[in-house]
């Protein structure tokens, strides 16, 4: 069984979460099913907030596909091609970051909007995995972008808070009034 995802204006997505300090078969098991969660969503990231649960705890699988679903990693940095995914983070801290990109995100819990945010280009990240083993890493690229996306959800703040106020202020009045559109069909979009 999935986990439910939850949509802005839900008021748990702006809660701030706790450390993970269980790494029992519990949490194993949940961690699975958020994998699968985000997976049935085509999403390429989630985070444990976004289903309700506020925990440090995020999954990610970015890696490109080609149209029969199978995985390619030419699109790929180098820094992005030598780091297994998925990847199930608990605890993360961004230990230094470096330069600038943008990217027009979207997000599972503001579905079917997509703006243009501006991350760091380069990050080095400590975490521990669902066993609670620590680990470092070194990426840049949608990697790096898709950490930063879903450890903002970690702290309370949604992509739509990191674009300016006009926009912001668009999308949530739109919400507001109509509810959520339906999905476009663009493929080369996902969610975060």
């Amino acid at each position: 069984m999935s986990l439910t995802i939850l949509h802005y204006p839900d008021p748990r997505l702006r809660e701030v979460s706790l450390p993970v300090s269980e790494f029992d078969s519990q949490f194993q098991i949940f961690a699975k099913e958020m994998l699968k969660t985000m997976y049935e969503s085509k999403g390429i990231g989630l985070a444990a907030p976004q289903v309700g649960v506020l925990k440090r705890f995020l999954v990610i699988d970015c890696r490109p596909k080609d149209e029969k679903g199978r995985y390619e990693n030419n699109e790929q940095t180098e820094l992005e091609k030598a780091i297994s995914q998925p990847l199930f983070i608990a605890n993360p801290q961004i230990m230094e970051k470096k330069g600038k990109t943008t990217f027009d995100e979207g997000c599972l819990s503001v579905p079917s909007f997509y703006e243009t945010v501006e991350r760091a280009e380069w990050i080095k990240l400590q975490y521990q995995d669902e066993f609670g083993k620590q680990h470092h890493l070194e990426t840049d690229g949608l990697l790096a972008i898709v950490i930063q996306h879903e450890m903002d959800h970690l702290d309370g703040t949604l992509f739509i808070d990191r674009i300016s106020f006009a926009k912001s202020h668009r999308i949530k009045k739109q919400i507001e009034k109509s509810g959520y559109p339906s999905r476009p069909v663009d493929k080369s979009k996902s969610d975060l």
